[in-house]
């Protein structure tokens, strides 16, 4: 599933691509990726002459800002989307097709089916599902220590699957959480209320350097990701750890372990992140 720096990606290429373009018609031809409205025609006319303004992220999701409306696209596991000129010869599993007045269209593809996409009036779509209830966002001003510390420091869960949980920080999936980790020193086991002051701050800081990389070099590539222009993502060539089973640690040579961590492949180098408790220790740097 494309992650954060993937979903910015995307959101950078589209707003090349087509900011200021106005909507002519929209089709859709599979139904069910239309979540909201429930009545696929009433999507479809309300979407007739809105202009785009342009593109934002929340989380993994994109927020298409238009005159009126706002819509809400996930990818989920395989969507994309692609510019094209009218007539161009449809690929298979293009599921919704915006076609604009300057004789372009905006094709969404999926071969897995799993895309969703929700249209809500202006000002609505911050307050229901499926944002509502979205945490801290890692590449903005608001995700300072503090706010990360009091987000998840205290959790008795183990700190992997509270990271991939996106209702404390958003869009740090399975390759970023298991980077970061990696870089900050932490066992992906260890519980959040284990962790020091001094090893939180260093998972922090690792979360945003993590991905600040990955956004420059527009994602990682790992299964069938690209942008919107059909370019792959580099960073999966500076992986760490992530996919690098039974290779030697590029830190300290010993062999990466993959087990299963909260229901996901999890890669660990078993020297640079021993499991080991430091309550203890917290206290006293506390």
């Amino acid at each position: 599933m494309p992650e954060l720096p993937e979903v910015e990606t995307v959101k950078r290429t589209l707003i090349e691509l087509i900011t200021g373009k106005t909507m002519e018609q929209v089709q859709v031809r599979l139904p069910r990726i239309i979540q909201k409205p429930d009545d696929i025609q009433q999507f479809e006319v309300l979407l007739q002459g809105q202009t785009v303004e342009t593109i934002e992220r929340r989380g993994k999701f994109l927020r298409f800002i238009l005159t009126d409306y706002v819509l809400v696209s996930h990818l989920r596991m395989e969507g994309r989307y692609g510019l094209y000129q009218a007539g161009e010869p449809l690929e298979l599993h293009t599921h919704v097709i915006f076609h604009f007045t300057d004789g372009t269209e905006l094709r969404y593809k999926d071969v897995r089916q799993f895309g969703t996409m929700h249209l809500f009036p202006k000002g609505e779509d911050l307050k229901q599902p499926p944002l509502h209830k979205l945490g801290l966002e890692p590449l903005e001003g608001a995700f300072t220590f503090e706010a990360f510390r009091q987000a998840i420091g205290h959790r008795k869960t183990k700190i992997k699957p509270l990271l991939l949980n996106q209702a404390y920080i958003v869009g740090i999936g399975n390759i970023y959480v298991d980077e970061s980790l990696f870089l900050a020193g932490i066992h992906p086991e260890r519980e959040a209320s284990s962790l020091s002051r001094k090893e939180l701050a260093a998972l922090h800081a690792s979360i945003v350097q993590t991905l600040r990389e990955s956004v420059e070099v527009g994602g990682s590539s790992v299964k069938s990701y690209v942008n919107g222009q059909g370019e792959m993502g580099m960073f999966q060539h500076q992986l760490n750890i992530y996919g690098r089973e039974s290779q030697p640690c590029k830190t300290c040579g010993t062999p990466i372990v993959k087990t299963v961590v909260g229901g996901r492949g999890t890669h660990t180098c078993p020297k640079c992140q021993p499991l080991k408790r430091k309550r203890a220790q917290k206290k006293s740097q506390d």
